[in-house]
């Protein structure tokens, strides 16, 4: 069977791998370890703002880079990245937020509704904050918003320009955006590209076992969960997702994400499905291989 790994908060968000490679800023002060409730300072002095990478109001996220350490203000410091975060309501503390005469601003008022802004206790107003420093051009590159652009692949284009840019490419098997997943022992298998009905008693095992497993231990049915595979996927090791069903997990979208019982019942009915069909996926608009998609298509 596949591993199932589950990753503790269930986080609506796709910050690819900065929490991974985000340096602990706890672990830099002297004495204090991850996870402490100690005060702690952020590794550098200053944080002047030189650009907006990217924001999401919906997500309640910001990813600021900025020029840290300068000595005059003149641009001779380092990079860092900072990503501030609003953290999710815990249902415990909620209640807090409305004892009492909480400090409020009318913002709007008709019959029975009203708008406020509540301003919460210093307690219950963190927010999450995520530092990249020293910072690279790559993380740079990594984390700045990006235009896409949907592209259609068909058996040929995967076979003739995918999979050669990919293999050139060296393909990741970092597993840096967990949330639940199982990951198959089997390393031949890169994305859904490559199955056949060879691989379909590891599919009805995965889908079975991870139902069985997370009913187990969170008692979440199976059809209250969404299990689906990426294409692209986001590392070339083939992985099933699984979220709750109300999750609004990253790359759900219908250009992403192949509901694993599908998948199998497409391999029953067409050996040959994933080999030959033209599979939709989107792609930043200044990736490589969308170049290459593009020409190989006019041609």
């Amino acid at each position: 069977m596949a591993d199932t790994a589950p990753q503790p908060n269930k986080r609506k968000r796709e910050l690819d791998a900065e929490e991974a490679e985000a340096p602990s800023t706890e672990g830099k002060e002297a004495g204090v370890g991850n996870g402490t409730s100690a005060p702690v300072r952020l590794p550098f002095s200053g944080f002047r703002v030189k650009k907006v990478l990217r924001e999401s109001a919906r997500d309640k996220i910001i990813f600021l880079h900025g020029k840290v350490n300068e000595a005059s203000g003149d641009g001779d410091g380092e990079d860092a990245i900072v990503i501030l975060e609003k953290t999710p309501f815990q249902v415990d503390h909620v209640a807090q937020l409305l004892k009492g005469s909480p400090e409020l601003q009318l913002q709007f008022s008709n019959d029975i509704y009203s708008t406020y802004h509540l301003f919460p206790p210093r307690q219950l107003s963190d927010v999450k904050t995520t530092v990249v420093y020293p910072a690279t051009e790559k993380h740079l590159q990594k984390y700045l918003h990006r235009d896409l652009r949907l592209v259609r692949e068909t058996g040929d284009d995967y076979r003739n320009v995918t999979l050669p840019h990919l293999e050139s490419q060296s393909l990741s098997v970092q597993l840096d955006d967990l949330y639940l997943i199982a990951i198959c022992h089997r390393r031949d298998i890169k994305s859904l590209r490559d199955l056949t009905p060879e691989h379909l008693p590891l599919l009805r095992n995965i889908l079975q076992e991870g139902q069985e497993a997370i009913l187990q231990r969170y008692q979440v049915a199976g059809d209250r969960l969404r299990v689906y595979l990426h294409y692209l996927p986001s590392y070339y090791h083939l992985h099933v997702h699984f979220t709750a069903l109300g999750f609004e997990a990253p790359g759900a979208g219908v250009e992403r994400a192949h509901l694993l019982a599908e998948v199998i019942e497409n391999l029953e009915q067409d050996p040959e499905h994933y080999g030959r069909r033209t599979l939709t996926f989107a792609l930043r608009a200044d990736d490589p291989l969308l170049a290459l998609l593009q020409e190989a298509q006019r041609s």
